[in-house]
C-alpha cells in the first residue's frame, strides 16, 4: 500500500465515522425532540391588599399615629413562579413626599397626561433638621415577589399629610414582558 492509498483509506474512514455519528444522532436523539419544546407560561395574576378599611367608593383609610411618621405595610399577590429568575419586579409610586428640614409642609405630585403638577402644602410644625433638603418618598419604590407570589412594601406618610388623599400607583413587570398596573387611594386620618 503506497502513501496515497493509505491517505485515501484514512479520509474514507473519517467520512464513514462522521456519517455513522451523524446517523446515530438522527436515529437516537431526534425522535425524542419530535414534540415541540414548551415553556410553562408565566401567569399574570396581580392583586393588591392595602390591609386597611375601605369605604363604599373604594378609598382606603389610614389613621396616622401621634409620631411624626406612620409606618404601614401594603401587601399583595402576583402569580407564583417555579424559578427565581422568573420573579416579577413591582414598582410602587406615591403622589406624596416630603423634604427633611422643611418641617412646615410636604409636596404632592399630580401626574397629568399633559404636564406634571407639584403642589406644596403645609399644616404642621414638627422639627426635623438632619439631612437638610433630602427628599423622602412616602413609599418604598421597588420590590420583588417571593416565589409563592407574595409582594410587600412599606408606606410611611408623615403627620403633616393628615386629611389628604395619597394616590399609590403599582406596576407589576413580569419577566415575559407583560406589564400590569393598579392604583389605590389612601385617605390619611
Amino acid at each position: 500500500m503506497n502513501k496515497f492509498d493509505y491517505i485515501g483509506y484514512i479520509v474514507r474512514l473519517i467520512i464513514i465515522s462522521t456519517l455513522v455519528v451523524g446517523m446515530s444522532f438522527i436515529l437516537f436523539c431526534l425522535p425524542g425532540c419530535s414534540e415541540p419544546f414548551e415553556v410553562a407560561p408565566i401567569g399574570h395574576e396581580f392583586e393588591i391588599d392595602a390591609r386597611l378599611p375601605v369605604d363604599s367608593l373604594g378609598y382606603y383609610h389610614l389613621e396616622l399615629s401621634e409620631d411624626w411618621q406612620t409606618l404601614h405595610r401594603i401587601s399583595g399577590h402576583v402569580s407564583p413562579v417555579n424559578k427565581s429568575y422568573e420573579l416579577a419586579t413591582i414598582v410602587w409610586e406615591s403622589s406624596h413626599y416630603w423634604k427633611i428640614g422643611d418641617t412646615l409642609g410636604y409636596i404632592v405630585h399630580f401626574n397629568n397626561p399633559e404636564n406634571d403638577i407639584y403642589l406644596y402644602s403645609n399644616r404642621d410644625t414638627a422639627y426635623i433638621t438632619f439631612f437638610e433638603g433630602f427628599e423622602v418618598e412616602t413609599i418604598n419604590s421597588i420590590s420583588y415577589q417571593a416565589e409563592d407570589g407574595e409582594i410587600n412594601t412599606m408606606f410611611a406618610p408623615v403627620r403633616s399629610m393628615k386629611d389628604d388623599t395619597v394616590v399609590v400607583n403599582i406596576t407589576a413587570n413580569f419577566v415575559d414582558g407583560y406589564i400590569s398596573t393598579k392604583e389605590i387611594k389612601i385617605i390619611l386620618e
